[in-house]
């Protein structure tokens, strides 16, 4: 089986492809599709990204797309950045510049005014339009300064008190073990199987 994952983010490629690894999934990037056009996220919600992602990319390849949307949701800041994680400092912005503007907006707080979740929503899509959602969601706690090399967009700040280290200080097994994308994709795996 085929599948075209609808992302240029190498991060989210590359996880992706660690958790599909033993599914017998061949997976497949746009990239592999030169011309596609960028689809824009213009949605409101996390669902309505990720299935505008999947819905384009399957209608012009003609092959069942995942897409995902992904991003944190911080209490205090009344769910931000939410859908707009990976633009929260602005369109161009990378992951240094949105994790700054992070700490800003939560300096001087405590840390149970500091939690928050990462959520993803990933919609499979295949060419006529039909589509499932599965989604994934973690909770943790924002800390004041990064910790920690591996993952990429907020991983550095993103702590777990139950494991006592941030998302970037977790091996990438691990991470895809506990992760909100690692849960939407074990969805998805089992959808995969169960279909005929």
């Amino acid at each position: 089986m085929e599948l075209v994952v609808a992302t240029r983010n190498l991060g989210k490629l590359k996880e992706i492809r660690r958790l599909l690894d033993e599914s017998g999934v061949r997976v497949l990037s746009i990239d592999d599709f030169p011309g596609l056009p960028e689809v824009e996220e213009d949605g409101e919600t996390f669902a309505e990204n990720a299935r505008k992602k999947a819905e384009t990319i399957a209608r012009l390849t003609g092959r069942l797309t995942l897409a995902d949307d992904s991003g944190l949701e911080i209490e205090t800041l009344g769910g931000a950045p939410g859908v707009r994680s990976a633009r929260f400092a602005g369109e161009g912005a990378g992951d240094a510049q949105n994790n700054r503007k992070l700490l800003e907006q939560l300096d001087g707080l405590p840390a149970e005014r500091r939690r928050g979740a990462f959520v993803c929503v990933m919609a499979l899509c295949d060419a006529q339009g039909e589509c499932r959602f599965f989604e994934g969601r973690i909770e943790g706690e924002i800390l004041e300064a990064p910790a920690g090399e591996g993952g990429f967009g907020y991983d550095p700040l993103f702590f777990l008190p139950r494991l006592g280290r941030t998302m970037a200080q977790l091996p990438l097994e691990q991470k895809n073990q506990i992760s909100h994308r690692g849960q939407a994709l074990r969805k998805v795996v089992e959808a995969l199987r169960s279909t005929p």
